[in-house]
């Protein structure tokens, strides 16, 4: 194996790049197969599998390689904050708007303050390695609960509280980590946090929010001019636009990406892109993760003596783990104490709120690019050990958290609803009830199938379209673009 990866690693040109590129890709699909029966989430696979295949395992990839890749966190996580954007629906906010405000507040606020006690005051940690833990600390990975979400069917108020609180998350803990970040390089310059410092990421993340919504303008303009054809050509040519623009004021570009889903969604409900856009991310994605499984350094983890002093990296992960979860949970139980929710959204929401992955993953790594050096190498390791973690129990108390508030069954009478008298107002026997259950199900089926296989439809339907528009005589105006 060695002698492979000697080989792959000296060859020039551009083989070293196409073989690992492959390698990964395959080594992370193969993954999920394993990940499946186990029932757990892809992301769990893709870092798992970037562990394996990276520099503290088999060396499968050269790390020239992994080096050069530093460019997908933020392609990746454009995707991310894009696709979160649809949820923030104008009729949806009104309904709930504040009260998720609050409980998003409470609960990403508590976890951020609950972790910075833990790590500066008790662990007497670097204030800056600290209030950027801190500010990583609040996100909260959207893709396994949703997942559990479809998988269940769960609906009512505790759902669309949870899918409102999980998006809105996202929004607090960019705006936390661009203003922690500015701190933290401040602090260890040594010029100390200012207020200069902290205002500074305020306006300059309004400014993204801003660019973000303009280039939302600019993209339901480009698409409602056009054919269906090239939706998906155009969509991610402004996107990576976007994040360039970003890339040259030096901005993280998660915020403005987000506004961008937004505005779109807004202005023409058109759910088909965000699913065309839904199945073509997941390469990206896999790529992402398992890049970000190639970074994660074991012997950083299991080291006593590291950038922090004589307190083990481990030890710090552990306390992560468990602090984090709580501070989640007693915040998301205050919010909703504060807002009245019922007993059943204010009990249970915070067990929804403990998966860690995506956002925070793309955080840390643009964190540890920054910061630099050991610190930077610290953070990533936490996060990505944490989130491992955070993912393997997630799905599960997730699930656990939606059969307790009522939001699924798995018993038949709670599956689907039926009039307990038929229409001579005669009492139904408990027969008559359960054939009626049996063929409301059977009609609701060819509906879950849909829902599943909707983002491989939406994206097949735009195949279709490109091809016959290639295709298509020409007219005097030449070919339909």
């Amino acid at each position: 194996m060695d002698e492979i990866y000697q080989r792959i690693s000296g060859s020039g040109g551009v083989a070293p790049v196409i073989i690992s590129v492959a390698v990964m890709l395959l080594s992370g699909f193969l993954m999920t197969r394993i990940t499946k029966k186990l029932r757990l989430p892809n992301v769990t696979a893709y870092i798992v599998t970037g562990i394996l295949i990276g520099p503290y395992c088999l060396k499968l990839v050269p790390a020239n390689v992994i080096a050069g890749m530093e460019f997908l966190p933020d392609i990746a996580l454009a995707f991310i904050a894009f696709s979160v954007g649809e949820f923030f629906r104008l009729d949806a906010l009104k309904k709930n708007g504040l009260k998720v405000v609050v409980i998003t507040l409470f609960e990403a606020l508590l976890a951020s303050v609950f972790v910075f006690v833990l790590t500066f005051v008790f662990l007497r940690l670097d204030l800056g390695f600290s209030i950027v833990l801190a500010a990583l600390a609040s996100a909260t990975a959207p893709a396994s609960t949703m997942m559990t979400i479809r998988q269940t069917h769960a609906h009512g108020d505790f759902v669309d509280t949870l899918l409102q609180v999980v998006a809105l998350d996202d929004v607090v803990s960019l705006v936390a980590y661009s203003i922690a970040i500015s701190v933290a390089l401040s602090s260890l310059g040594g010029g100390g946090a200012q207020f200069g410092t902290v205002v500074q990421p305020i306006l300059v993340n309004i400014l993204v929010l801003g660019l973000g919504c303009v280039f939302g303008l600019l993209l339901k303009s480009v698409l409602t001019r056009r054919s269906t054809d090239n939706r998906l050509i155009v969509t991610i040519a402004v996107i990576f636009a976007f994040c360039g623009v970003c890339a040259v004021l030096d901005v993280s570009p998660l915020l403005g990406c987000m506004s961008m889903g937004t505005v779109y969604i807004n202005l023409t409900d058109d759910e088909k892109l965000f699913r065309q856009m839904g199945y073509f991310s997941p390469p990206i994605l896999l790529l992402f993760y398992v890049r970000s499984g190639m970074c994660f350094q074991l012997d950083a983890l299991l080291a006593t003596k590291n950038s922090m002093g004589s307190v083990p990296l481990l030890w710090v992960g552990v306390l992560y783990f468990i602090v984090r979860i709580l501070g989640k949970y007693g915040g998301a139980f205050w919010g909703c104490a504060m807002t009245r929710k019922s007993a059943r959204v204010r009990n249970y929401l915070g067990l929804a709120l403990i998966p860690q992955a995506g956002v925070s993953i793309g955080l840390a790594a643009m964190g540890a690019r920054i910061l630099g050096g050991q610190a930077g190498s610290d953070l990533q390791t936490i996060i990505l050990a944490s989130s491992v973690l955070y993912e393997l129990i997630g799905p599960a108390c997730a699930k656990l958290a939606l059969s307790l508030s009522g939001s699924y069954s798995d018993k038949l009478e709670d599956l689907v609803e039926v009039s307990e008298v038929d229409e001579n107002q005669q009492q139904k026997s408990e027969l008559e009830k359960l054939i009626e259950r049996i063929q409301k199900i059977q009609t609701e089926l060819p509906q879950h199938i849909e829902l599943e296989a909707e983002n491989e439809q939406a994206f097949t339907e735009a195949a279709q379209e490109m091809h016959e528009a290639a295709f298509r005589p020409q007219t005097r105006r030449g070919f339909r673009h």
